[in-house]
């Protein structure tokens, strides 16, 4: 079984702060963490930067933040899939909640681009996760589970799908950390209709060194998508060699 362990850095680093992240990366044995994943997202200027440091051989898969859902086109400020793919891209985040916040990603937006992820061959990151007044209303399972749907909805083939639970009330600066018991019925939920079919169920939600192995604990668990715990690499390099059990 593989577990993921890998970290998006949304609007942060330059470009010479994300090379200097990815050789410290580079210059770190590849075997080093049996039986896990790790992978990075970088903003999309330093994409191709990122990419080129580790190089093609590199352990470390790498991802995109975002993606459009045409391959070319008049979409100003926006970038495809391929131009991704072209970039170093393997993996593509799709439907974080700031982006379904602060950039009116809808459920339809989010299969368009899973979609469109698939159909070139990279993988999708689904991100899915319910707000506080739901979590406190019991309705977290129906939620997530309607989210997960929407996504997935007509895609066949799903087995090179991830699919990232982030409640909203534990993501962000003023998330609160989860307990198993908060999280443990929605991934029994994710994990009952797509635990055997899609590439892995990862957790993210205020993740760090004092709670990522009870977090793994918890049933349907493939990995952990961790935030700013991450941002620096001796934070990501840590937290590989706890779950490698280092």
């Amino acid at each position: 079984m593989t577990t993921w362990v890998g970290t998006s850095w949304k609007m942060n680093k330059t470009l010479s702060e994300a090379r200097d992240y990815a050789r410290t990366l580079a210059a770190t044995d590849q075997g080093r963490w049996p039986g896990v994943q790790p992978f990075i997202i970088p903003p999309a200027t330093a994409l191709s930067a990122v990419s080129e440091v580790l190089g093609p051989r590199s352990h470390v898969l790498v991802g995109a933040q975002n993606a459009h859902w045409e391959d070319a086109g008049a979409w100003t400020g926006e970038v495809s899939v391929p131009q991704v793919a072209d970039a170093g891209a393997q993996i593509v985040e799709i439907g974080h909640s700031e982006r379904r916040e602060f950039f009116a990603e809808t459920d339809e937006t989010v299969n368009l681009k899973v979609r469109a992820t698939l159909r070139h061959g990279l993988t999708p990151l689904v991100c899915v996760g319910e707000p506080a007044d739901v979590f406190a209303s019991g309705g977290s399972v129906p939620y997530v589970i309607r989210q997960v749907r929407a996504a997935l909805d007509g895609v066949g083939d799903v087995s090179a799908v991830l699919v990232a639970y982030e409640p909203i009330w534990a993501i962000g600066a003023r998330g609160r950390p989860a307990a198993p018991s908060d999280i443990g019925d929605v991934l029994a939920a994710l994990r009952t209709e797509w635990g055997g079919s899609v590439r892995g169920l990862l957790f993210g939600g205020s993740v760090d060194r004092s709670n990522a192995r009870s977090i793994l604990g918890v049933d349907g668990v493939d990995g952990l998508f961790v935030g700013r715990a991450a941002w620096e690499v001796d934070g990501l390099l840590e937290l590989l060699d706890l779950v490698a059990g280092r």
